[in-house]
């Protein structure tokens, strides 16, 4: 029987260009160099038309012919096709002509954009043969891959650093997920990982299923260039972690380009760090093509990653685009994480804090020119970081059952506000 790969080509070695059969792997043998999906695009051209996509299910899977998965779907159905809000009150709050933000707050089913990355990698891992599961992660990978593998039926273990926000862990251990506590950061979970990959033999969804996995978070951006009416923004802001995220967002514009879906345009790619854990912004602001790990301390811990995968990456992409790399403090992303649920209603864990932090900083001063448009990347729920802004965020009065008393507090509210005028 003739082997059917979908539209995938090979692995190719992102630095070298060897390729590599469609396996579990994700490096070079020669050069130790990341491995990224290639796509057969002439046949994706004559197969994947506007009239195409629009025909089809708003979920990610409207975008199949460029996701790395063989056959149709098996895992996270409903994924994707998240609103993008049109942001009128924050754009006046951040000084910007016109602002979107790209939701994924409500991603389904663990309200993260990891519900792409996940719902792809284990589509691939059930097409390979894999009945076991796994990850290394900061929180949201975690509980997107727990509760796709139960979903699916798929034995998941997922490893954490130990201090990690308690909702994450509840959010991982309620869908019955081997969930394994490190005493360490993520990079010491994540090298960990790597060598139960090695032994074991897991479907490791950011280890040896890499390559499938990170492609997961194009869908965002196509799904932003189709809600803009298929065109690219002028701006984007995307948090960084490991950096993927940024570099997959190109790589989706380039590819509704190259296919013709959307114009050729300049735009530019903005990355946003957290202060305490900012090894890329730091690189990029010092001008330099490589970064040095750093150890993290932030609230911001689903960004806490000292050494970032795609580092260099994001590097290139904010330097080929023009953007900008930048990174907010802790305090500033909770005025973040405040900002955009006062004016939009969205509340965003404290990466969203991160997002909205930096772009009024690079409004501020002008490397998002206030008479542009600009998507913010918001990837994932306020109700996973409770822990950030417990205490930040104003207080309950408390009244007895009473009208007068009421009208007491009202009355003391607004002599307190006339005197503050």
């Amino acid at each position: 029987m003739e082997k059917n790969d979908g539209f995938m080509k090979a692995l190719r070695c992102r630095e070298c260009g060897r390729e590599y059969p469609l396996n579990a792997t994700h490096v070079c043998e020669f050069d130790f160099g990341p491995l990224e999906v290639v796509y057969d695009y002439e046949r994706i051209k004559h197969c994947l038309t506007k009239s195409v996509i629009h025909g089809r299910p708003e979920t990610m899977w409207r975008y199949r012919e460029l996701l790395p998965i063989a056959h149709e779907p098996t895992v996270g159905f409903q994924v994707g096709y998240t609103p993008l809000v049109k942001a009128d009150r924050l754009a006046r709050q951040l000084g910007i002509r016109e602002l979107w933000i790209k939701n994924d707050t409500v991603n389904y089913p663990t309200l993260s954009f990891k519900d792409r990355v996940v719902s792809v990698a284990l589509s691939r891992a059930k097409e390979l043969g894999f009945s076991t599961v796994a990850c290394a992660s900061t929180g949201n990978l975690a509980n997107s891959v727990s509760a796709n593998a139960a979903a699916v039926g798929l034995k998941a273990y997922v490893f954490i650093p130990a201090d990690l926000e308690e909702g994450k862990i509840v959010n991982s251990l309620i869908y019955g997920a081997n969930v394994i506590g490190i005493r360490g950061h993520y990079d010491e979970v994540n090298r960990l990982c790597a060598e139960i990959a090695g032994k074991f033999g897991w479907a490791f969804v950011n280890v040896n299923m890499r390559p499938y996995y990170a492609e997961g978070s194009k869908s965002m951006g196509f799904e932003i260039l189709e809600q803009l009416g298929w065109r690219i923004p002028h701006h984007t802001v995307v948090c960084m972690a490991s950096g993927s995220l940024l570099t997959k967002i190109h790589k989706s514009y380039q590819e509704f380009i190259k296919l013709g879906l959307v114009p050729d345009a300049k735009y530019r790619i903005h990355g946003a760090q957290a202060s305490g854990c900012a090894p890329i912004s730091t690189a990029h602001k010092a001008g330099m093509d490589f970064f040095k790990p750093v150890k993290p301390n932030t609230i911001a811990k689903s960004l806490a990653i000292g050494t970032p995968a795609d580092g260099f990456y994001a590097l290139r992409v904010l330097k080929e685009t023009g953007g900008s790399g930048d990174d907010a403090t802790d305090d500033e992303i909770r005025e973040g994480m405040k900002l955009l649920a006062e004016c939009e209603g969205i509340f965003a864990e404290t990466a969203g804090g991160v997002t909205v932090g930096v772009a009024k900083k690079l409004i501020a001063s002008g490397k998002i020119p206030a008479n542009d448009s600009a998507v913010l990347c918001i990837t994932g729920h306020g109700l996973k970081t409770l822990d950030a802004v417990v205490g930040h965020v104003g207080r309950t009065r408390e009244i007895k059952p009473s009208l007068r008393e009421f009208e007491s507090l009202l009355n003391a509210e607004n002599h307190s506000e006339l005197l503050s005028r």
